[in-house]
């Protein structure tokens, strides 16, 4: 264990390396075409320039001269159109008329140098990809700030994602996912999302993945240790950062406070409390979902105070108000906090989707 850690002495170093060395690491969301298509694309061109090539050497077979003195067949015309456009040329098969010569310099040149840019051309495509993956990277990590750092794109880091793009809350690209497992994270790219690829309980990955600017950091972790690691990682590098965790047994929620989470979803309780209510009044659980669900029907949501609404109750607003928050506490509609709006304050209501809003989501 020893050596193990004095390979790596600096828990920062994948923070510090050149943005061309993180394409492994970073990804950003781009619109690509499938490797087999591309593969496909380019066999089909090499082959259409092999196929050209054969028929015009065949057509023109009398111009040609093999060396064994018996003419050029369509076997010789293949043999001949592969060691020309490969740049090979043997010499044994030649043109010898003046036509013959022509159109080896108007036609056969060019299907050479095609031919050799399609072989040549899945490289060049990758290391251009590279430069370009290379120079996204540099402009995100200078330029991104107010993000949010999903941890685990399992099931809750899926829903809290779909959360946040339903709400409009966040643009895709400004949400970061961090995960270690490259499948997770390509169902993240697709859609539209940051990507970085490692254990978040890593200090430098999570700085690759801009945690010290972000404005929240919601930590999906499957474990409750390792939710706690990612924690105490989290925090220590965004003091001001607003997190978020989920954690499956209430007994750790004191461990997560005490770490620096600011809030703590039980996902264990919750789902057992849903279920035990589903058993006796299973519409309480329907209503909850639609208020939890933002595609369709009502939501919850925060609004500022309008400057004509300062003074009033929430009660009496149109507007079905749950709470407010003033000073960054959050105040139940009934509470004495609650009696009166003041300027500054944010209220918590539910709201319906129209249907515009539905047709666009």
């Amino acid at each position: 264990m020893v050596s193990k850690f004095k390979r790596f002495p600096l828990s920062d170093r994948l923070a510090e390396q050149p943005d061309h060395t993180l394409t492994s690491v970073i990804k950003m969301p781009v619109s690509t075409v499938s490797p087999m298509n591309a593969i496909a694309r380019r066999i089909i061109g090499a082959l259409l320039a092999l196929g050209l090539a054969v028929l015009i050497v065949y057509l023109d077979r009398d111009g040609y001269t093999d060396s064994n003195g018996d003419g050029v067949s369509l076997l010789d015309a293949l043999y001949y159109a592969t060691v020309s456009l490969s740049t090979t040329g043997y010499g044994d098969i030649s043109p010898v008329t003046a036509q013959a010569r022509l159109v080896n310099i108007v036609v056969i040149t060019p299907l050479r140098v095609m031919f050799l840019i399609v072989l040549v051309g899945t490289t060049l495509e990758v290391l251009t990809e590279r430069s370009r993956q290379a120079f996204r990277i540099q402009k995100w990590r200078t330029k991104v700030r107010d993000h949010v750092v999903v941890v685990g794109f399992g099931t809750k880091g899926r829903a809290a994602v779909k959360t946040l793009l339903g709400d409009e809350v966040m643009e895709p690209n400004r949400i970061v996912v961090v995960d270690p497992d490259q499948s997770a994270l390509d169902a993240a790219g697709a859609l539209g999302l940051v990507t970085v690829h490692g254990s978040a309980t890593r200090s430098d990955v999570l700085r690759v993945a801009g945690v010290p600017r972000a404005r929240a950091v919601v930590v999906a972790a499957n474990r409750d240790d390792s939710a706690v690691l990612v924690t105490l990682t989290a925090r220590e590098l965004a003091p001001n950062a607003h997190i978020v965790v989920s954690v499956r047994e209430a007994e750790n929620v004191h461990l997560l406070k005490q770490s620096g989470a600011n809030q703590v979803v039980i996902s264990s309780e919750t789902a057992g409390r849903l279920l035990g209510i589903a058993t006796s009044t299973p519409r309480v659980v329907d209503m909850v979902e639609d208020l939890l669900t933002p595609e369709s029907g009502l939501a919850i949501a925060e609004r500022a105070v309008e400057p004509s609404e300062a003074g009033g109750s929430p009660r009496h607003l149109p507007d079905t108000v749950l709470g407010l928050v003033r000073g960054g506490n959050l105040y139940r509609v009934d509470s004495p906090e609650a009696d009166a709006i003041e300027p500054g304050d944010r209220l918590l209501y539910v709201r319906k989707v129209t249907p515009a809003e539905d047709a666009n989501r």
